[in-house]
């Protein structure tokens, strides 16, 4: 790992190269229209943005506004495994040099309040991992050196502590995690995932019904209103339209891994295919990355392959990976390295099924005339059943030792 930290970091937004470039085809022709007064992806160089977000507790609105109005460039989303560790090495190195204790490292990771935090500590940590904002390192850290972090499966009597410490708080994390005992994040994913509207939360299965609602529900959202079908869906508010009956979380997995693809589909359920393969592969090539944790799959579909969404292809992607012998000790780039050749040339296309023409068996009039008369014969030579099987009814003997000869009349099969 630490050789990878001397690679240069990947430009912030780039894009992995279109489906269309890695298939050698022409891209399809697709009308937009573009607002040019926006500020494009271009990559800022400027010495007071990288000040701005080291220094300045900005939060998620201010710093749209920087990107609107200023052109400001930062880094969203999961922190990647090498921004992990160089974060721990900043940490470590600020404990070396100020020969702090484990103790006194926690109490400035966790002041006792927002007001009193020492912002030339975090903004020293920020500027290890460039471009991040200071408040997203902020919460990142504390997260992670968090004392209650990773305590297992909820249990019934922590749940029960929950619900009364929101009825008491209402959704104050910080207070609510301080009464429960566990992370405030934690807290409000379990009550928002969970706990809330339990009584009538619906699981398992999910009915025809259920999902055509879901589907309405998210189509209304976005496409309706010239919205993005997978990245522009607010669960929480998906839920409520559901009436509760179903979890932000149920929603958004029943959604993207299942009814986004069908719906992009035009109804019918597409299956991932050997060229869908080459072409994730030769997408994560494209982006250069040091380690693929640092990709934004949301960035991997592009307009002319974009049935499946980010969470799909993440999973599809770990299961290429895992499909390479010896890949947890490898480094990204010597997975990448076996990929490109397993996937170096694009796969036919399976042609369609050919379905086989039934022939039509044509009879004629005297053949049909010729059965009848069989047909006859064989009803006049059947023996009248016995009572105990009823009037007309063959017994198993005289099925299976009566046969027809070819004068009309029966013959016994042992005799023949």
């Amino acid at each position: 790992m630490p050789s990878q930290l001397q690679t240069p970091a990947p430009p912030v937004g780039q894009l992995p190269a279109t489906s269309s470039t890695i298939l050698g085809i022409p891209p399809k022709q697709h009308t937009r229209t573009i607002n040019m007064d926006l500020p494009g992806n271009e990559q800022h160089t400027n010495p007071d943005h990288a000040h701005i977000l080291a220094n300045k507790w900005l939060n998620a609105s201010k710093l749209a506004e920087l990107v609107r109005d200023e052109g400001l460039v930062y880094k969203k989303g999961k922190f990647s495994a090498i921004e992990e560790q160089q974060l721990r090495s900043a940490i470590e190195r600020y404990q070396n040099e100020k020969q702090l204790s484990e103790q006194q490292l926690l109490e400035s990771i966790f002041s006792k309040n927002d007001k009193s935090k020492d912002t030339a500590f975090w903004a020293e940590l920020t500027a290890a991992v460039p471009l991040r904002p200071i408040i997203a390192v902020y919460h990142h850290v504390r997260r992670s050196y968090h004392p209650l972090k990773q305590q297992g499966a909820w249990k019934v009597h922590e749940d029960g502590l929950l619900k009364q410490a929101v009825a008491d708080f209402g959704q104050q994390w910080e207070k609510v995690s301080f009464r429960v005992g566990r992370m405030a994040s934690d807290c409000r994913d379990r009550y928002r995932n969970h706990i809330l509207n339990r009584d009538i939360r619906v699981t398992g299965h999910w009915s025809k019904e259920e999902e055509e609602k879901l589907t309405r529900i998210v189509k209304d959202m976005t496409i309706n209103q010239g919205k993005d079908i997978d990245n522009d869906v607010f669960w929480g508010k998906v839920s409520e339209l559901m009436d509760g009956s179903r979890g932000r979380q149920q929603c958004r997995i029943k959604w993207t891994d299942a009814l986004s693809k069908t719906v992009k589909n035009d109804g019918q359920k597409p299956r991932w295919s050997q060229q869908d393969a080459f072409i994730l592969v030769h997408k994560v090539d494209s982006l250069q990355v040091r380690d693929d944790t640092e990709i934004d799959w949301k960035t991997i579909p592009d307009s002319d392959w974009n049935l499946w969404s980010a969470h799909t292809l993440q999973r599809r992607w770990l299961t290429l990976k895992k499909g390479v012998k010896g890949f947890e000790s490898m480094t990204h780039q010597e997975i990448m390295d076996i990929l490109r050749i397993k996937k170096a040339h694009l796969p036919a296309p399976i042609p369609p099924p050919v379905r086989k023409r039934k022939e039509r068996k044509v009879t004629s009039a005297a053949a049909i005339h010729e059965k009848d008369a069989q047909d006859s014969v064989v009803n006049d030579a059947t023996p009248e059943a016995g009572s105990s099987t009823g009037p007309g009814t063959l017994t198993r003997g005289s099925i299976v030792g009566n046969q027809v000869g070819e004068d009309g009349e029966t013959t016994d099969s042992d005799e023949a």
